[in-house]
């Protein structure tokens, strides 16, 4: 597989780590940061999926597995490692994402939401890829980087609203979501319009 200068991915994905995770009363906020520029991705998420990736960060040690845990625990009893994820597309405001899994020579994507992705890999400790065509097909934010940057991008933070990333977006022709790179998200998933 051809990979970028950033390691691991293709050369139409860009790395991208956590930047910052968001919450309010009925959602969260993930923004991915890109390690090669200064964009910031942000992808609505629900409260559950948030708590799911913070919890891993938090130092938190549950009795019990998570769903993320165990998924995990699955694909590893079967002999197969987590190669990365990637943020794969966006349609009708509906993120999609795919798992890549490998053993030995054989490679596997697997469908998921993007915050399911991003909550296996941070357990996996595996990376993180945007397409391309996902940058270019919403509104990204840039970077703060004075503190007055980052006072105000945090005030921001607390009125920005999906349609705001997602103002003047082409609506691409699909078949309910059903294509290939992702399923349909329910409301309270990865898309920002609110069910």
């Amino acid at each position: 597989m051809p990979k970028n200068e950033e390691g691991g991915g293709r050369p139409h994905e860009k790395e991208v780590r956590i930047y910052s995770l968001a919450t309010t009363v009925n959602e969260c906020i993930i923004f991915l940061e890109e390690l090669s520029g200064n964009r910031l991705l942000p992808i609505w998420i629900g409260i559950t999926e948030g708590q799911a990736i913070a919890i891993r960060f938090s130092g938190i040690v549950l009795p019990r597995p998570l769903t993320h845990d165990l998924l995990l625990a699955a694909i590893k009893t079967l002999g197969y490692a987590v190669e990365r994820v990637v943020i794969s597309d966006i349609k009708e405001n509906t993120f999609y994402a795919r798992i890549y899994i490998h053993k030995g020579d054989t490679v596997h994507a697997l469908d998921s939401r993007p915050s399911d992705a991003i909550a296996v890999a941070v357990r996996a400790g595996c990376s993180i890829f945007v397409e391309d065509k996902v940058f270019s097909r919403c509104q990204t934010l840039n970077k703060p980087i004075t503190e007055d940057e980052v006072s105000k991008f945090k005030s921001d933070l607390k009125n920005l609203r999906p349609e705001d990333i997602f103002k003047g977006l082409k609506k691409e022709g699909s078949k309910g979501g059903e294509e290939e790179g992702g399923g349909p998200t329910k409301p309270g998933g990865d898309a920002p319009q609110k069910g």
